[in-house]
């Protein structure tokens, strides 16, 4: 039975985003991005994929990258709050039809399973995941942190959110609160009533995912993944990496209105939109907390960019894969 069908209270059986796979058709370059500008480090290799953490990364990994023809996401992986909880999603999204099944034997977590959001972006959901030991090198005195800070770039700390693309965005977020117990933080909705992106979140960060509505109508793309620093002055530092390297850099460094969050979006060489947060923007902890609604007599495009430069007109149409017609990053 699902409580959040049947008028109960709803159960929140979402803990975290626990990992995301991009796909790349560079993937010797896309793998240099991460590690050698961003600090990330190499937990594993297997088949066409890498699996890598940032030092603030409690668990095996957070991002997989795995070749592939062209730019996009491989999947998006939620952690339940227990094995009890796993299942009981498993059951909900079995009888919607929109389960794919499990898979046994991936690197870095237990038994995950696979299903598609109404648009059909690929997302799983686990429960057991491998927690990350530091060896002799790595070990560090702070015994709150995984690791001692890499000395490679400018190191991210963790993951923070996704960002996804949808024909329609009320759909898919409907699906992800009822079926998975996020909660609605902000959204922006035109005169005419149509929800044109949505942040939700299980925990006290003001979204772990944000689906925006598809300005070119393609189904099932993506449009970020984001990695926080927690100081604004490390966007300064990377973005002179990026310049120097011949990264492409979207937007920013600057401030969203919406989440209040200090950005810079970049492509990373495959053709995939990074961001990364220099710091948190705001956190929720009101358990009655009511959304944040952004209408057009607000400016919608200062609820994207407070403070800074506007983002350019790429940043709402661009997302991977490219559909049919519209040029890739180079």
């Amino acid at each position: 039975m699902d409580t959040q069908r049947d008028g109960q209270e709803p159960l929140f059986e979402v803990a975290q985003l626990a990992h995301v796979e991009l796909l790349t058709p560079k993937p010797a370059e896309t793998l240099s991005f991460f590690t050698d500008l961003l600090g990330m480090e190499v937990a594993a290799r297997a088949g066409q994929s890498v699996y890598l953490r940032a030092y603030e990364d409690f668990y095996h990994h957070s991002l997989k990258i795995t070749e592939a023809r062209q730019p996009g996401l491989g999947h998006v992986a939620w952690r339940t709050t227990s094995p009890q909880a796993l299942n009981r999603r498993v059951s909900v999204l079995a009888d919607l039809g929109v389960g794919r099944g499990w898979c046994e034997n991936e690197l870095g977590h237990g038994p995950a399973y696979r299903f598609t959001t109404p648009d059909g972006h690929p997302m799983e959901v686990l429960w057991e995941v491998e927690y990350y030991r530091a060896d002799a090198d790595r070990k560090t005195w702070l015994k709150n942190r995984p690791q001692r800070r890499p000395l490679q770039g400018v190191p991210v700390r963790r993951i923070d959110h996704v960002n996804l693309l949808a024909h329609e965005v009320t759909p898919n977020r409907d699906f992800m609160m009822r079926e998975l117990g996020f909660r609605l933080r902000e959204h922006k909705v035109l005169n005419d009533g149509t929800e044109v992106g949505a942040w939700l979140s299980v925990s006290a960060l003001a979204h772990e995912i944000a689906i925006m509505r598809d300005r070119l109508r393609g189904h099932g793309r993506f449009h970020h993944v984001c990695y926080w620093y927690g100081f604004p002055q490390h966007l300064w530092d990377v973005a002179d990496l990026f310049v120097d390297r011949g990264i492409t850099i979207e937007a920013g460094p600057a401030r969203h209105g919406t989440t209040q969050a200090m950005f810079l979006y970049v492509y990373e060489p495959g053709g995939n939109r990074v961001e990364l947060f220099g710091d948190s923007g705001y956190l929720i902890f009101d358990p009655d907390w009511q959304p944040v609604t952004w209408t057009e007599a607000d400016d919608l495009l200062k609820s994207t960019v407070w403070i800074g430069a506007y983002a350019p007109t790429e940043f709402y149409v661009y997302g991977t894969p490219p559909v049919d017609g519209e040029a890739g990053r180079r």
